[in-house]
């Protein structure tokens, strides 16, 4: 089994000799090598899009506060989730701007 720490794989980034390849990329380079060697080959498997889509977001649960209470508003790094779904859940949206980046006009 290959293990690879985040940390080896950052220091491969700052080095600039991370490989990264797409997760279609990573079936033909599994089907070539085997899953061993692709393994030691390649340093990270993106999925992801170009950029972030409006329909991108995260659902999280944040756990009940004892006394527990509704979270109303909350924000997570200046950045506000919606809080409309349970007690203790949140939406954020990919394409939600910051607070300080917002501009009321």
């Amino acid at each position: 089994m290959v293990e690879k720490t985040v940390s080896e794989i950052n220091e491969r980034i700052k080095d600039g000799s991370v490989r990264v390849v797409t997760a279609d990329k990573m079936s033909e380079i599994v089907k070539e090598l085997g899953p061993e060697e692709a393994a030691k080959e390649v340093d990270v498997v993106t999925t992801g899009t170009f950029g972030a889509m409006c329909s991108s977001g995260v659902f999280m649960n944040l756990g009940h506060a004892d006394p527990p209470i509704k979270m109303k508003r909350i924000w997570l790094n200046d950045v506000e989730a919606y809080t409309g779904i349970a007690a203790a859940d949140a939406y954020i949206g990919a394409a939600q701007l910051s607070g300080s980046m917002v501009a009321l006009t």
